[in-house]
């Protein structure tokens, strides 16, 4: 083990060169029309490596069945899965994403290659999330170049569409039974904490109907704008009471000293208002769209119950408001327990690693983990190479530090290998 971490630090500049690699293969979604070319890069590599690999795209079909909003989307929905068997008890599924968020115009470097200056790497996707990919394939070149095995038989499934959803590669590749294993190690993550749980997510949606008329006559119209006001109101009071619930699981680090939060908490938002055509024409429609992220101890059937409730109360105090309410679970929340000896495993190497003690935390936001989670049954943990406050992750000059690229490849290399 230690031949094999030594090797690894003198490997730095080798992974910076992969990581570049696949940064300068603008896969960012919309459209994600470059994923055959991210993917075909992976898979070289892991062939090389002795890995049987499997192109798995999903059928176009099935994609706008699924993601009805993204239907617009052009380029096909490529994800491999690379398998090892060395004959080993137990098999470790090791997944991440390779398509990123678009990169705006206020970069100060060139978004789409690595810059490396003041101790860092900057470049789109450099924390989110194909630095945790460059470093994996650096282990497994140093333990091919070494003779080193294994501790267990891999697994790695690279997947695309996350950056999107709800039904992502990952999604599609657990539906295909494609995720066998008997832990699962999600790459998709920062370093500042272990996640070990998520919220889940109800996408809602609210439309408010009303009569169009000439706005100098609007007395003979209904204007379903300032129907929706009393909806409106009525979220309003019910987020209040939502978002007094607290989780028993902790809240990641940056979280708990960012804003005072030590527990995943639920949210309710309305973040999307439509209404109205031409300010002389009263609106005949409004629709009001919104989340609600939901801790692991709460059930999708309950938040639905809890929001169509406090809807048929307006309607009941307004009986003339005209209205349809429509819940859908993106992904439910996940949550492994934190005494699970896979759990432990990963902490202990990452506090090792890392030089202190890395804790096991949940996520306010959602993740595709989950669903693979709900599909498999495995235990998961998520933990990266990115740092929540600093890395900038679907922000301007996205960075992560060289020192914690190299700390993540020692991490991989001490938790796969014997």
């Amino acid at each position: 083990m230690l031949e094999l971490l030594d090797h690894l630090g003198s490997k730095t500049d080798e992974t910076i060169k992969t990581l570049d690699e696949l940064v300068r293969i603008p896969t960012q979604v919309p459209p994600g029309e470059n994923y055959e070319k991210a993917m075909g890069y992976a898979a070289s590599i892991l062939k090389e490596l002795d890995f049987g690999v499997e192109t798995l795209i999903m059928p176009r079909g099935l994609f706008e069945k699924k993601n009805p909003r993204l239907a617009h989307l052009h380029g096909e929905r490529v994800n491999i899965s690379a398998t090892k068997d060395i004959g080993a008890d137990k098999t470790l599924l090791i997944n991440t994403h390779l398509d990123v968020v678009p990169a705006s115009a206020n970069w100060s470097v060139p978004p789409f290659e690595c810059t490396k200056k003041d101790g860092r790497i900057f470049g789109r996707g450099v924390a989110d999330s194909k630095g945790g990919v460059a470093a994996l394939f650096t282990v497994l070149s140093a333990m091919d170049e070494l003779n080193i095995i294994t501790k267990y038989n891999l697994n790695i499934a690279l997947t695309t569409d996350e950056e999107m959803g709800p039904y992502s590669g990952l999604c599609y590749l657990a539906d295909l039974g494609k995720l066998k294993a008997d832990y699962f190690l999600s790459m998709d993550g920062d370093s500042d904490d272990i996640t070990i749980a998520s919220n889940g997510n109800v996408d809602w949606q609210i439309d408010i109907f009303g009569k169009s008329y000439h706005s100098g006559s609007s007395f003979l119209g209904v204007n379903a704008i300032e129907k929706a006001v009393p909806v409106m109101n009525g979220l309003l009071e019910l987020k209040a009471k939502v978002e007094k619930g607290r989780s028993k699981v902790p809240a990641s680090m940056a979280i708990s000293r960012n804003a005072g939060i030590d527990t995943l908490m639920p949210v309710l938002n309305i973040t999307v208002i439509n209404g109205g055509v031409k300010q002389n024409i009263v609106p005949d429609r409004c629709t009001l769209k919104g989340d609600r992220r939901y801790i692991p101890e709460e059930k999708f059937e309950d938040v639905c119950r809890e929001m169509k409730g406090t809807v048929e109360q307006v309607k009941q105090k307004y009986p003339d408001i005209d209205l349809k309410m429509t819940c859908d679970e993106i992904y439910a929340p996940m949550l492994t327990d934190a005494s699970h000896p896979w759990v432990k495993e990963v902490k202990m190497v990452a506090d090792e690693v890392a030089g202190r003690d890395v804790r096991c935390a949940g996520a306010q936001g959602s993740l595709d983990v989950a669903y693979a989670v709900k599909v498999t049954g495995l235990p998961a943990c998520c933990f990266g190479i990115g740092r929540r406050m600093e890395s900038n992750a679907h922000a301007d000059d996205e960075n992560i530090r060289v020192d914690d690229l190299v700390m993540y490849t020692k991490f991989l290399g001490k938790l796969i290998c014997r």
